[in-house]
């Protein structure tokens, strides 16, 4: 598995904000009384563990944010806060808006992370998927590459950690997607949760990047039945809402919008 140079030596935190959109708020990862639990959840747990009973947590994040809207209402609760760790995923809804420019959404993305490190402690900023593998986004991989590198170059900038997702192997398996194809499973989140934890200099009780169980191989048929049932329930209703100009995040508010005790359940 890829080591990031960038890896903070720190392994404590007395405070947590997640902010970013559906990929932080958990969305696939469904847990107890219908709420999304999700890799910053999952994160929060392991950093909690030093100190339980003082650790804060909030996560800001909301399905369907775009960059613009995730600058104008997390980041000042982020800075509000004040937490000693924030991530800060954003820019993939705009990314895979027809059209999008990727240079564009790195600048704003730019000037969104310098606002933010100014005002708070570490900000862990997370990479794209590498999507080669996964149906429909695969289509867009060359965006999301550009998209990618210029994150990378802008975490230098600003000496923030960087979560590198497009090495983790393991979120390339089938398995770590939910059905949708755009959103992890519940294992997927599990894994970008404990690569998070190492890059903070956690010490992680599996490995991220471990094998999937095998499998049998899937015939033709098998696969071309899946692909018309996930168009059918999940590619139409998509681009239904595009074309209505809504968003799956309409009438969402944040689910932790307070640094809280973290609850374990």
């Amino acid at each position: 598995m890829a080591d990031d140079s960038r890896s903070t030596t720190r392994s404590t935190f007395g405070s947590y904000a997640a902010i970013g959109d559906s990929f932080t708020e958990g969305v696939g990862d469904l847990g107890p009384g219908g709420i999304y639990v999700g890799w910053a959840d999952r994160l929060a747990v392991l950093l909690a563990e030093p100190a339980p009973d003082s650790f804060r947590y909030a996560n800001l994040a909301v399905r369907g944010r775009l960059l613009d809207q995730i600058v104008a209402e997390q980041i000042p609760r982020a800075k509000e806060l004040a937490p000693d760790l924030v991530t800060f995923c954003a820019g993939g809804n705009d990314i895979i808006r027809p059209g999008s420019d990727p240079d564009d959404v790195a600048e704003r993305f730019e000037r969104a992370l310098a606002d933010l490190t100014g005002a708070v402690g570490t900000v862990m900023v997370p990479t794209g998927f590498d999507t080669r593998g996964v149906p429909v986004l695969r289509h867009l991989r060359g965006k999301i590459a550009t998209f990618t590198a210029h994150v990378r170059s802008i975490a230098d900038r600003y000496d923030c950690p960087v979560l590198d997702l497009w090495s983790l192997k393991s979120v390339q398996d089938r398995r770590a997607w939910d059905g949708d194809r755009l959103h992890l499973s519940p294992e997927g989140h599990t894994r970008v949760a404990l690569r998070a934890a190492q890059v903070l200099g956690l010490t992680v009780p599996a490995d991220p990047d471990q094998p999937w169980p095998p499998q049998p191989p899937r015939g033709a048929l098998e696969v071309r039945r899946d692909d018309v049932q996930w168009a059918r329930e999940y590619l139409v209703p998509w681009i239904g809402r595009r074309l209505r100009g809504e968003s799956s995040g309409d009438h969402t508010v944040a689910k932790r919008p307070d640094l809280l005790p973290l609850v374990r359940r």
